[in-house]
């Protein structure tokens, strides 16, 4: 079971905070070694990521995969402008600098925030299909630097080709792979501009991102009867890019609507420790969420977004902290039924790991879930030409259709997965935790958890490629396995790893992307009890697969 720090919970102090003047002179300073895997460039389920201080993300990287955008774009014909946005980070705004400089001697178009705006994920990816709507050519797309909820000290950088959402593998591996190709050419091919030519060149334009997407949250939230029904709504940014969005939603559309905490510190010294004693904003964890779970009774409703705003956490008063799969089995049971320009052959999207009671609820409303490999760029294409009109991660990730069951974005919004919370409360006047009390009481209550394990880099690679034919056992915790998968159910896609499913449970185990551990997703809907016998056996099997020594030939 995954280890809790005794500091979990805790305020941050001054030990835990990271030096910021190091971190940005390593920025700068460091040199990467492409001959070091852990120093090239390494797309992964969400663009690059790393920290200036293992060299894993620094000035050169940022050039490289700029530059590599920019031959993307030439190569693919897309000239329409580029979207630009960072987060809190520390290291968001030199890597946003170092790109401006690279997209400018490029002679890109770029739409940069006014004033200097930090801008969260799905305001960009917003802006793209503002721009692309119904268009014929100059297509837009869009990059975004944040690491998400990671650590202070680390760095992200991300693509968004004109669909609006996460690039999807092809893509992403072909920036990758000529990035670490100008890495290793030792930077020749890269054109750049000094930072002040790059921010008043011809090609640089302001963007006025806040009021353009606030102005529209109207066509997929109810917000005048949120407005109307005068509940009290907290708000804590977690000291994140849409710090000063809560302030003009609330205004605009005349909310009850408290900013918990309007501190922007790149060491985000407010924070509360995480489960493994460090800093990560991440909503989704009751120790990192604690100081809002503390004036839950202050509120008839709060939330929380991450760094880049792409997830959300929900604080109920009764309930306090919701699970990420309670609050989406409860969003998708309530948009069901209150979205009636829906169209009923949409489709709920899912991913391998997210809770089945989305399948009973989808089930129930007469409509099909879409099971797809983790990852939100799996939901994109589907988000786009609205055959699905919702996209679930179990941590904590979601976009859903516009009330008129159009696309409002293609990559996670946290603002209006939020929102929804606030109009869900509004029109049902129930807490979220009693919806999903009685949603469970209809169709089964689900016992959910995720734990970790070692794995050497030899058993990751040996699970991620593990065939179902591998798995020998016929039972599960006493029940009848129904069905071993390694590709999703929806698009056939590898899932990295290995499902096991029964009537009323199953389990999931896939390799980590970043650490030498892999991962067990497990659920039952019979008992706690019976969820802990598949956790059990769960490892049991996927440890005797993994010791398999192979045949020789």
């Amino acid at each position: 079971m995954t280890n809790i720090s005794p500091l979990a919970g805790k305020p941050a102090e001054k030990k835990d905070l990271i030096n910021i003047p190091k971190l940005i002179k390593a920025y700068y300073d460091g040199i990467p070694d492409p001959s070091v895997a852990a120093q090239r460039v390494a797309f992964g389920t969400s663009g690059h990521r790393g920290s200036s201080f293992t060299t894993s993300f620094n000035e050169r990287h940022i050039m490289a995969i700029t530059q590599a955008i920019c031959l993307y774009r030439t190569e693919q014909k897309i000239d329409g402008p580029l979207y630009i946005g960072y987060d809190t980070h520390a290291l968001s705004a030199p890597a946003f600098a170092t790109a401006l400089e690279v997209l400018a001697a490029n002679e890109v178009e770029v739409m940069v925030s006014e004033n200097g705006e930090f801008t969260p994920t799905p305001v960009i990816s917003h802006a793209i299909l503002k721009h692309n709507y119904k268009r014929k050519t100059a297509f837009a797309d869009g990059i975004v630097i944040t690491p998400s909820h990671n650590p202070p000290g680390d760095g992200g950088f991300k693509y968004n080709p004109p669909n609006g959402g996460p690039s999807n593998t092809s893509v992403s591996k072909w920036i990758e792979l000529k990035a670490n190709e100008l890495l290793e050419g030792n930077m020749k091919q890269i054109k750049r501009v000094q930072f002040e030519s790059a921010l008043h060149a011809s090609t640089t334009h302001s963007h006025d991102y806040l009021n353009t997407y606030i102005a529209d949250i109207g066509s997929i939230v109810d917000m005048g009867f949120i407005r109307d029904a005068k509940i009290k709504i907290g708000v804590d940014p977690l000291g994140g890019a849409g710090v000063n969005y809560w302030q003009p939603i609330a205004d605009l559309y005349k909310l009850n609507l408290t900013v918990t905490n309007k501190v922007v510190d790149p060491t985000f010294g407010f924070m509360t420790l995480d489960w493994d004693g460090q800093i990560r904003m991440d909503p989704s964890s009751p120790y990192a969420m604690q100081r809002l779970i503390e004036m839950k009774n202050k509120f008839d409703i709060s939330f929380a977004c991450d760094t880049d705003h792409d997830r959300h956490g929900i604080v109920t008063r009764k309930q306090g902290l919701l699970n990420p799969n309670h609050y989406l089995s409860v969003a998708i049971s309530y948009l069901l039924q209150n979205r009636p320009f829906w169209k009923r052959s949409a489709l709920v999207g899912k991913t391998v790991v997210t809770t089945g009671l989305i399948d009973r609820v989808a089930k129930k409303h007469g409509q099909s879930t879409y099971e797809v490999p983790v990852g939100f760029k799996w939901f994109v294409d589907g988000l786009f030409d609205s055959s699905l009109c919702f996209g679930a991660e179990e941590s904590a990730g979601a976009s859903f259709s516009r009330m008129d069951g159009n696309v409002w974005t293609t990559d996670k919004d946290g603002l209006v997965a939020a929102l929804l919370s606030a109009e869900i409360t509004a029109k049902t006047g129930q807490d979220i935790g009693v919806l999903y009390n009685e949603l469970t009481q209809e169709l089964g209550e689900p016992f959910y958890e995720r734990i970790e394990a070692k794995a050497s880099p030899a058993q990751k690679e040996k699970l991620k490629k593990l065939a179902p034919g591998q798995i020998k056992q016929k039972t599960l915790a006493d029940e009848e396995i129904m069905s071993v998968i390694t590709n999703a159910p929806a698009n056939y896609m590898p899932i990295d790893g290995v499902k096991v499913i029964t009537k009323n449970g199953w389990f999931a185990a896939r390799p980590s992307g970043t650490e030498s551990i892999y991962k067990i997703y497990a659920e039952s809907f019979v008992s706690n009890d019976h969820l802990n016998k598949i956790i059990e056996e769960a490892q049991s099997i996927v440890d005797n697969a993994l010791s398999v020594k192979e045949k020789v030939a």
